[in-house]
């Protein structure tokens, strides 16, 4: 039995009926010859591993009246059939067809009454591909968590998954008494309260230095709401997502970043402005500012392995998408993101993880549901215009049940207001690009996933050539 967290469970709180805080993984895989593929063969191989998945066994017990952050526990009524599941993509199978079937699967909010995941495989692909998409909700862990869960299943190769013996030291807990929960809610509470005043006079400090600095920045980052321009991908969410898949080579991304003097993160950035600008610009919209971006950026210590959880804090910069030139573009997104960078070092990376503990559960998702149900999103400036998230993955190509992963997508969630999430892995040569849009916002998100080829076109013969 574990508490969450309070950067964990405030994915539970933001959550309502148009804004799920679930993440997607989408693997595609080339079967092997001579592996027939079966959903019970991966439930099998699943249930063999599931003590190198520790949180796929876990779900939620609510503390009554909100008094603290939900618990997890081993849950007593576990089963991997609930999880697992199968469906068929639609002729003829193609990329297209499976980000359909992706979208309809994040369109669904997750179960809290068991383990907060699911696995879903799809058949019916073109050359006999498989797919695998995972939901996964955000309480449960973050982009950096789920690579290193992948890491304790999945092997270089070709070969399937390894050989494992189970692991039968597993045992369920039951649920605790609401007298006990009430309990230890408020012994941990009392607890907590020594740690506020270091916490507020630590935030006051910080926030003077971020004063200080803004004073001194020729360009200043750009402020959530303040600073963000209103866009057709800015307003109030439904519960309807559509989802976009696509790969960019990553040798050419990486030598954009060494032409340039600028970092992964900084050419995913300058080609997602110029793809939304695309966008926005064929619909006749030419924003009053530069587009706002919200990055998340892990907080995990270095040399640090964790498989569940989040570590997790936000940087916001400009896309600089009042800037033309694709070469000018970027170079000033990789100013935009340095000075980004020192203003969220100076606030303390650790400081929005540091108040989610304060967090009054049931006051709080009060609010959220208060703000989406009258869809006050609609009548403000947006908090930004785009998530765009860029998560090292796997160097080497992964072996799978049944074969090996050609492909590994991954999005996370949108946000009340900003109805657009861009999120890399990079995956061996590819850096694979999830985009996950609310339909009625951005009714085809392939229209941003195709506009980051053309940019990076744009930006590599805008590029000399290096001798």
């Amino acid at each position: 039995m574990e508490r969450l967290p309070g950067i964990d469970a405030s994915f539970l709180y933001m959550e309502t009926p148009a804004a799920h805080t679930h993440t997607i993984k989408v693997a595609v895989v080339e079967p092997a010859t001579d592996a027939p593929y079966s959903l019970e063969r991966v439930r099998n191989d699943l249930a063999a591993r599931l003590h190198l998945l520790p949180p796929f066994r876990r779900r939620l017990v609510e503390v009554p009246w909100g008094l603290h952050h939900p618990l997890w526990i081993e849950d007593p009524t576990f089963d991997l059939s609930h999880h697992v599941r199968e469906t068929i993509a639609p002729a003829p199978g193609g990329p297209r067809e499976l980000d359909a079937v992706v979208s309809a699967i994040a369109s669904e909010p997750l179960d809290r009454r068991r383990p907060l995941w699911e696995l879903w495989m799809v058949r019916g692909l073109v050359d006999d591909r498989l797919a695998a998409v995972a939901k996964i909700h955000h309480a449960v862990a973050d982009g950096v968590a789920v690579a290193a869960l992948l890491a304790n299943v999945l092997q270089p190769g070709a070969e399937a998954l390894a050989p494992c013996v189970r692991d039968d030291g597993w045992r369920p807990e039951l649920v605790p008494s609401p007298a006990a929960l009430v309990r230890d809610a408020v012994v941990d509470r009392m607890r907590q309260t020594a740690r506020l005043p270091p916490l507020v006079a630590r935030t006051v400090r910080n926030l003077r230095g971020v004063t200080q600095l803004r004073r001194t920045t020729a360009v200043p980052p750009p402020r959530p709401v303040l600073d963000a321009p209103r866009t057709s991908l800015n307003g109030a969410l439904t519960a309807r997502r559509a989802f976009a898949s696509t790969a960019l080579p990553l040798a050419d991304v990486r030598a954009m970043k060494a032409a340039h003097g600028a970092t992964i993160n900084d050419v995913l950035l300058s080609l997602v402005g110029g793809a939304v600008c695309r966008y926005l610009a064929a619909r006749g919209e030419h924003p009053d500012r530069p587009l706002v971006a919200e990055v998340p950026v892990a907080t995990d210590p270095p040399g640090a392995r964790r498989i569940a959880g989040n570590r997790l804090s936000n940087i916001f910069t400009s896309l600089c998408t009042d800037v033309a030139d694709p070469v000018a573009r970027l170079r000033a997104v990789h100013d935009a993101m340095a000075t980004a960078k020192r203003l969220h070092e100076t606030l303390g990376p650790d400081l929005y993880e540091a108040w989610t503990e304060f967090v009054p559960p049931r006051p709080f998702s009060w609010a959220v549901r208060t703000y989406s149900r009258w869809r006050l999103a609609d009548r403000h400036r947006p908090p930004i215009n785009v998530i765009v998230s860029c998560v090292p993955g796997p160097r080497v190509r992964l072996g799978w049940s049944g074969g090996t992963l050609e492909a590994l997508y991954s999005v996370g969630p949108i946000i009340e207001g900003a109805a657009l999430n861009v999120t890399a892995w990079s995956y061996a040569d590819r850096l694979c690009v999830g985009v996950l849009s609310c339909p009625d916002l951005l009714p085809d998100p392939h229209v941003v996933s195709e506009g980051l080829h053309a940019e990076l076109e744009a930006l590599m013969a805008a590029t000399p050539p290096t001798g």
